[in-house]
């Protein structure tokens, strides 16, 4: 699976409005007050398809280079039989009906996603603990229905409204989170997540935290899925023309398989 990018500049260009420099017009078309320092309901919700996209992008090259497409409203079926798809995505699981932002669902859920925001300095502060609890849900949802499926999630904080203490606290508890290896692991695991700590001035990702050892960093997120995939999947339908990869070495990013 190759490595989910972000382009920086398309988070510098969410940080002018994390700044207040550029706000978000009201549906009647006029501008809305701008408050500094944070997104607004809309901007906040907007926001985590720069990650949606690519990761629905990523996965979609690892499983062949097969499209991309917005998933059918409320449908439980993709709209193609063999697509990622990238949008609001709805699984009924063990517990409840749940909508990801990606998900490869040939015949029933294999991969899915979702990003969350935690956007200002009292949000951290107030909804980090809320968030791993909807993280676990989320993931348990899922694997007590689809044991097999891989759940990934990635977290992005702008790192002007991260404190350190909140930071290692974070940090700790999503790297238990995302350590789910097996399918007969604890359901409330997740098979992957990435903590993305941004600038909303440079747009830059913070290269330095979470630290280079750790699971959350976004350039392992492939190394966390692509494995876990090819050992539950591998040469079922659609990718019974894999018998040739026995014979071929992968590539160095593991995408050179499916």
């Amino acid at each position: 699976m190759p490595k989910v990018t972000v382009d920086p500049a398309l988070l510098k260009d969410w940080g002018k409005k994390w700044r207040g420099t550029v706000g978000t017009p009201s549906a009647a078309g006029l501008p809305r007050m701008k408050v500094a320092d944070r997104f607004d309901k809309k901007q906040g919700m907007d926001f985590g398809y720069v990650v949606d996209a690519a990761f629905g992008k990523a996965l979609a090259e690892m499983l062949g280079g097969i499209d991309v497409m917005k998933p059918d409203d409320n449908s439980l079926l993709p709209p193609h039989k063999d697509c990622v798809e990238v949008g609001k995505v709805r699984i009924v699981g063990g517990i409840r009906p749940q909508n990801y932002d990606a998900a490869y669902r040939p015949d029933g859920p294999r991969v899915v996603y979702d990003s969350k925001t935690l956007n200002d300095r009292q949000s951290i502060a107030k909804n980090w603990q809320n968030m791993i609890n909807d993280l676990a849900t989320e993931a348990s949802t899922v694997h007590t229905r689809f044991p097999y499926c891989l759940v990934c999630f990635i977290i992005l904080l702008p790192r002007p409204a991260l404190q350190k203490p909140q930071e290692q606290a974070i940090i700790r508890t999503l790297e238990r989170l995302g350590s789910r290896d097996d399918e007969l692991d604890q359901p409330h695991l997740a098979e992957a997540i990435s903590m993305v700590i941004w600038d909303p001035d440079t747009g830059a990702i913070d290269p330095n935290f979470p630290p280079q050892d750790s699971i959350l960093r976004l350039e392992r997120m492939s190394e966390r899925v692509y494995p876990r995939y090819l050992d539950r999947y591998k040469n079922l339908p659609p990718h019974e023309v894999m018998e040739a990869e026995d014979e071929a070495e992968p590539d160095e990013e593991g995408s050179g398989i499916l």
